[in-house]
């Protein structure tokens, strides 16, 4: 049975910090950072977090849904992330319900190694080879924190990526792989700290990357059968500079085929970095063409690939290409520490309100606070949200007379808005209005991504799913649908 990668997408950040801007901040304390100082690197927004991008890959992947039943065919979801905001709630389960996915559905979260994205596609691909599933969603997002004036901070970068894999138009099948796994610590990050302790790169270098992956591979090519001089496309997200045209040439293959680290425009995005980069190639890979994807982190992950000519047929999609085009240069660095919780600034009386979250009341209305659903009144056509018994309809009133319908994947326009100096924000003005949509409803919402000035009535907004606000007292993310311009 032919199995493989069906479709991909990805995310990344608007915001872009500049490296330099960084460099510069700390010169007094690390002049040394300076050396590291070229490009830019991808910033989450404040309320952004490894799970709403990993949401917004998730939705650039999948075809757009007016309702689950249209997402009816994934039949699995796998989240890879080493910076997933609950330890002790299923992160894949808040992705699933933000995507309107069934709840007929296998899920689990993959972690605690920089190769947990691709570990989960590998176990995608496996329970479809074993006919355990029948098209699983792969999504890894990832937001490290790192300490002010670390080489992290500069080389870190904020992205997702997501990929469905089964057996019905495949794009690139899937050719076989290899795993080692060995307990090299090359850095850690202990339970409740924030931060990675890392060992010495040259450590890293020379018996990590550069004796590990080798091996790895070699093994890949030769349990595939795959000549290494056939890979047209060599994926091993590095930190090291040129280490991987190294590795390459070590296995055979030629050098020149080695993928854009990306480092110069996202930076490291860990966990799905090497997902990340898969889908980059993707959107230019020709029938024919082999791809192998390897990923470090406690021992070594390879997957090889070879393009079919299906892919031509996928329809296009923002991927990497698009996301790096929508950008917006970032130089204010105390931004960026506010962002990441780095410095604590003083958030006024207006932020000092108990954010308890009701879980009963979030089970109950989950579809309308993750998923945006109202409902569509089956009498007369009028949409709203939220749904009610009894339809808003002026000359309507039909009573329990509405069906599902989603709002998130439609597009918006602003009626009314606001820019509020006086509301707390974490990156004021506090933009919010009155959003209608084209197809009916309407629908009260923060603005998110946007900068003072470009909002105005008429403005064209899509719907992101976003961090409403935290429960700092109880560790508790509380997540909602904000209107980005379109």
């Amino acid at each position: 049975m032919l199995t493989g990668i069906t479709a991909y997408g990805a995310y990344l950040p608007r915001r872009r910090l500049q490296r330099k801007a960084v460099a510069e901040a700390n010169r007094w304390f690390a002049p040394g950072l300076a050396g590291g100082a070229k490009g830019e690197r991808a910033m989450a927004n404040f309320d952004e977090d490894a799970v709403t991008m990993a949401v917004e890959a998730g939705r650039d992947c999948l075809p757009a849904a007016d309702s689950a039943r249209e997402r009816g065919h994934i039949d699995a979801i796998y989240f890879a992330s080493t910076s997933m905001p609950f330890s002790d709630r299923q992160n894949a389960g808040i992705v699933a319900a933000a995507l309107q996915l069934p709840e007929d559905l296998a899920s689990a979260d993959v972690t605690s190694s920089q190769r947990a994205g691709l570990s989960a596609l590998a176990l995608a691909l496996d329970g479809v080879a074993a006919g355990r599933l029948r098209s699983p969603l792969v999504v890894a997002g990832e937001r490290r924190k790192a300490r002010a004036a670390s080489a992290q901070e500069l080389a870190f970068g904020d992205a997702a990526a997501a990929l469905t894999v089964g057996s019905d138009r495949v794009i690139a099948k899937f050719l076989g792989g290899h795993s080692r796994t060995l307990d090299f610590v090359d850095h850690f990050r202990g339970e409740g700290d924030d931060f990675d302790y890392g060992w010495e790169e040259r450590w890293i270098r020379d018996e990590g990357y550069s004796k590990i992956v080798p091996s790895a591979i070699k093994a890949a090519l030769e349990k595939a059968e795959v000549a290494a001089a056939d890979v047209a496309h060599f994926i091993l997200p590095c930190p090291f500079a040129k280490l991987d045209q190294t590795i390459a040439k070590q296995c055979g293959i030629d050098p020149a085929r080695t993928r854009d680290n990306l480092a110069a425009t996202v930076g490291d995005s860990g966990a799905a970095h090497a997902l990340l980069m898969l889908v980059h190639a993707l959107e230019g890979a020709k029938p024919g063409e082999k791809i192998l994807v390897a990923q470090f982190g406690q021992g070594c992950d390879v997957l090889l690939f070879e393009a079919t000519d299906a892919i031509a047929d996928l329809p296009k999609r923002n991927a990497v290409s698009g996301s790096l085009k929508r950008r917006k240069e970032e130089t204010n660095y105390l931004k960026y520490l506010a962002f990441n919780g780095l410095i604590e600034l003083e958030k006024g009386m207006r932020a000092e309100v108990d954010k308890r979250t009701a879980l009963s009341v979030l089970y109950r209305k989950n579809d309308m606070l993750l998923g945006l659903v109202g409902g569509k009144c089956r009498v007369c056509g009028t949409a709203q949200f939220p749904k009610t018994r009894v339809c808003v309809g002026p000359n309507c009133g039909a009573v329990d007379s509405q069906d599902d319908y989603g709002f998130s994947e439609r597009q918006g326009t602003v009626l009314s808005w606001s820019a509020d100096f006086l509301t707390y924000s974490a990156d004021p003005p506090n933009h919010y209005g009155m959003i209608t949509f084209a197809d009916g409803g309407r629908l009260m919402a923060d603005i998110t991504d946007v900068d003072q000035g470009q909002i105005d009535t008429g403005t064209k907004v899509r719907m992101s799913f976003r961090i409403k606000d935290r429960d700092d007292k109880r560790g508790f993310v509380r997540y909602f649908w904000k209107a980005v311009p379109a």
